[in-house]
């Protein structure tokens, strides 16, 4: 065929666009047609471990067997049912605990300071010399006892029993005598004997209808007292023999009589002071004077 027919020929015939061979991809090459980069393989990245998808690229947490629990509404409810018991059993058993151990009057008989402890403890040995044994008020409260020696407390008695139960148990060392229940039995009569002596104040009171503003729990201060003269007995008793044992004791034992006699009313105010016998519409106080209302 002629050279100028075949170039004719080419001009009438449309021309096909040309196709390239596209190689395929392998597998570590991206998607041509992927617009943007697969970030959810680790292999495109090369970081060596496998994503989850998640948001932003980073991996998803699992979900933990707590986290699905807590996820549940019904274990919510169940939850918010059982913290709200929880808030009514512990209101209940304040109110309960409240109503026979009184914790917030007890702050009161442990309101002390260093001061208090050492003026008490001089007066508990040298009561003679004291004259002011009025207990001080304010607006119908007694004052804490960090401001007023008179006023009673529990920490002396509970420190003074404590110590009283080891001294105790080194006087028994001492004497080859020692063991964990002789020292048990020691404190379980100390005890013993110190709650005989508050019923029996109180059933004196109870029987001779004594109006008092003492508290069972001023009680168990005043009598609690005691315990510092026995422990001044026994360690001279350990320093001095029998001789020093008895001396001190006596002098203790006569230093409470007269440290009581003033504060303790009741019993003691009330023996002491006949003319209170059968009065009616009194009321003795802490410092032991009577009120009669006009």
């Amino acid at each position: 065929m002629h050279p100028a027919g075949l170039a004719a020929a080419a001009a009438g015939t449309p021309r096909l666009p040309s196709k390239r061979r596209i190689p395929v991809s392998q597998p570590g090459m991206a998607d041509p047609h992927q617009l943007f980069d697969d970030t959810s393989s680790a292999q495109s990245r090369g970081y060596g471990a496998q994503r989850a998808p998640g948001g932003l690229g980073y991996p998803a947490a699992s979900p933990t067997p707590q986290a699905a629990f807590l996820a549940d509404p019904v274990s919510n409810m169940a939850m918010a049912y059982g913290s709200s018991l929880a808030a009514q059993g512990k209101e209940l058993v304040d109110k309960n605990i409240d109503r026979f151990i009184p914790i917030t009057k007890l702050k009161y008989y442990f309101a002390v300071d260093t001061m208090y402890v050492g003026r008490k403890l001089g007066l508990l040995f040298f009561p003679y010399l004291h004259q002011d044994w009025e207990v001080q008020y304010q607006q119908d409260t007694p004052v804490a006892p960090r401001f007023d020696v008179n006023a009673p407390d529990l920490y002396i008695p509970a420190m003074a029993f404590i110590t009283y139960v080891l001294v105790a148990g080194l006087a028994l060392g001492t004497q080859d005598r020692f063991s964990p229940d002789l020292l048990g039995l020691q404190a379980s009569s100390a005890l013993a004997w110190l709650t005989l002596e508050v019923l029996a104040i109180l059933l004196s009171l109870y029987l001779v209808t004594v109006n008092t503003d003492l508290t069972t729990i001023d009680l168990v201060a005043f009598l609690g007292y005691k315990y510092v003269g026995m422990i001044g007995g026994v360690l001279m008793g350990l320093l001095f023999g029998k001789i020093g044992y008895y001396l001190v004791l006596g002098w203790c034992c006569v230093a409470i009589f007269v440290f009581m006699c003033p504060l303790l009313p009741g019993a003691v105010a009330h023996a002491c002071n006949p003319s209170t016998l059968g009065g009616r519409g009194g009321r003795i106080t802490r410092s032991g004077d009577r009120d009669n209302p006009g």
